[in-house]
Formats: C-alpha cells, structure tokens, sequence
C-alpha cells in the first residue's frame, strides 16, 4: 500500500520493523496487527516511541492469547469463572477502543473484581456449571459486613455480569447471582466549609510556603469557583476562558472527554472571572494553549490547610459541592445547577443531593410571606 508524496514520489504507508506484528505508518505511529480466526485484527498503539510501542504490542498479544484460551475453553464447552471474567474484561477493553466506556471505568471495575476474587479465594478456578445459587447467598452474606453499600452493591453487579457470560454461551441455564438483593445506601451528609471557613482554607494553602503554593491554591478556588471536576480542570487551556461571553468551554481529557462525552459552556461566576483575569494578567506572556491550572490535584494541601484551620476534611469533589450549595444558597434553580454541573439525569441527582437545601431556602422564604404585612403596606400607599 502506496501514498505518493508532494513530489510525486511513492511513500509507503507502512514500513515492517524487526518486531513481528508491529507496522509503522507513514505517520511515524505504530500499529500492531496480527491474524485470528483467519482475520487480520489491528491496534492502534498510539505512540510514536518504539520502546512504548513494544511493551503495548506484548499487552495485545497477552489479551489475544487469552482470547484465543476463552473461545477453546468455549469449543470444550467448559468455562472457569477465570475464563468468564477474561472475556467480560475484553468486552470492557472493546468498549473503551469504541469510546462507549471511559478507562477511568474500567480501572473501577477491575478494582471491584480485584475485591471479588480476594473474599472469595478458590473463585477463579470454579466450573461456572458448578457454582450454586446458595454459595453466591453466602458469599453475599460475608462480604456485605465488611464492605461499604457502595462497594457491596457493584461487587454482586460485577459478579453478575461475569456469570451472565457464561449464560449468553449456554453454559448455565440461569444465572446464580441473579437474586442476590442490593443493600440500601444511605446519602452521604455533606459537610462543607462556609465561606469564611473556606477562604481560611485557601489562605492557609496560598501561604504553606511550598514552591507550588500559590498555584495549589488557585487550583482549589478554580475547583469551587466552577464546580469542575478535577479531571476537567486539568485540561483547561487559556483560549476555554470566553472573558467576553462570560463562559468556559469544558472539553475535559482530549482523549476520553469529560465525564458524559460532551463539551459543555460553564457560566464564568463574578469569583471565577475574578481568579481567572488575575491568573491571566500575571501570565500574559503564555500562549492560548497553555494550560490554565498549573497543578493537577491538591488533596495533600487541602487535607493539611483544613487540619491547620480546625475544619473538617473535604476532598476535591466537595469542590464541586461547595460550589452547587453556594449557587442554590444563592438562588440559583436546581435544574440550572444540574446543567452547570453537566449531569445528563434532568436534574434527578441533584435534586436528590442538594433537595434539602431547597426545602431549607423555601422555608426561609416563606417567612418573609405575611398578608398583614401586604394589607399594612398597601393602606400605608
């Protein structure tokens, strides 16, 4: 396969290298390719450094091999819960290739089968046809006194569509793990900093004297300022501040996006431009595509500034919190917050974690409601 160059002249558009199944495209990207089931399947590895793209090539032929060890234990018609997990996690790996699933989310999914395995040892070496509905209960039964509702909750889901693997093959008639219930979880009481507390906070920060200080604290005002995710902030570059439409255009990693796949404009609050013109008029000198945030994260200084102040421990995301309660406190409608923190559920979830403040500002206003007051003002005209 041939390109032609400007000059006319042929270019190749891949070149062999001394690894077999690994190509180099005219690009200087390397691909891996390789042959199953009588088909050419390719990678994209991503990089341009050989060394890199060696050590990916061996990853893909590490998941092809057991590709290969699912669909023979498959022929023999014999699966371990091994063999199962393998070929839901390559369903997940196929997922995030497609872009249908973030990494983040497959790194918390394996973290959950990481759990399974370590509570329920002899697991991976069971025959899917010999694992009963009664052992699922029981290990059900033990591991929900040590974990969290949270954690518990996606364990039996994750076991669940491991065994449903098994069932799509028609190696199982039902699936075992089907009944196990989920357990309730209980909403999680927010307790934020006032803002009095907070500006404490980021004071004690600005003045650690660490050689990233005053940029640590800028991260933790932009967090709370916006209400972005951490992950989102990151990526901020100076030409996403529109100071003259008052907006930031959030487009979070510049490979997986933000959290819900799209790129989203933030209203720039009066506090926010404030930070972000100060920030830009003391580094006039980078170009647009600098990133905003010098810092990627400030848990360790946030930990510390909040122990020094005597406030409670708050993390990035109570960030984001901080932010939604200051905006309904403030008089901002629920669904507009729910927009501005980009939730695709109309609402749904921040009705559910900020619904008490809403109740709490109703009753406040109601308050100032008084037909007395109405009648007296009126005759008073």
């Amino acid at each position: 396969m041939k390109a032609k160059a400007s000059d006319g002249k042929a270019v190749k558009t891949w070149r062999k290298t001394p690894i077999p199944n690994l190509l180099r495209h005219k690009s200087g990207l390397y691909y891996a390719r390789i042959t199953r089931d009588g088909k050419q399947i390719w990678q994209a590895l991503k990089t341009a450094n050989f060394k890199v793209a060696e050590s990916k090539l061996a990853d893909f032929k590490k998941t092809q091999r057991e590709h290969n060890a699912n669909s023979a234990a498959l022929l023999r018609g014999k699966m371990t819960f091994a063999d199962a997990l393998a070929v839901h996690l390559e369903k997940l790996a196929n997922d995030v290739q497609a872009k249908r699933t973030k990494p983040s989310t497959v790194h918390y999914w394996k973290q959950v089968f990481r759990a399974l395995l370590k509570n329920w040892p002899d697991l991976p070496e069971r025959d899917v046809r010999r694992i009963a509905v009664y052992e699922c209960k029981q290990w059900a039964q033990g591991f929900s006194v040590i974990a969290s509702p949270t954690r518990y909750n996606n364990t039996i889901a994750g076991l669940r569509h491991v065994l449903e693997v098994a069932k799509e093959a028609a190696l199982i008639y039902s699936n075992p793990a089907e009944k196990l219930e989920r357990v309730p979880v209980r909403q999680k009481q927010l307790v934020l900093p006032s803002a009095a507390q907070f500006e404490k906070v980021v004071n004690a920060i600005r003045s650690a004297g660490a050689w990233c200080s005053r940029d640590v604290a800028d991260f933790v005002e932009g967090l709370a300022f916006t209400g972005m995710r951490k992950g989102e902030a990151n990526e901020i570059e100076w030409h996403d501040l529109d100071f003259e439409g008052g907006e930031i255009i959030v487009r979070g990693d510049a490979e997986t996006a933000t959290k819900n796949w799209s790129v989203h404009r933030l209203p720039m609050t009066p506090d926010a431009r404030e930070l972000f013109s100060r920030m830009r008029s003391e580094r006039a000198d980078e170009s647009e595509s600098e990133k905003v945030f010098r810092v990627r994260e400030a848990q360790k200084a946030l930990a510390n500034a909040c122990k020094k102040v005597g406030t409670p421990r708050i993390t990035h995301h109570d960030l984001r919190h901080l932010f939604a309660t200051t905006a309904i406190e403030s008089g901002v409608d629920i669904p507009t917050v729910s927009r501005w923190l980009n939730h695709k559920d109309g609402g749904a979830l921040a009705m559910r974690t900020y619904g008490h403040l809403r109740r709490e500002h109703s009753a406040a206003a109601a308050l100032k409601v008084s037909f007395r007051r109405a009648a007296t003002q009126k005759l008073a005209a």
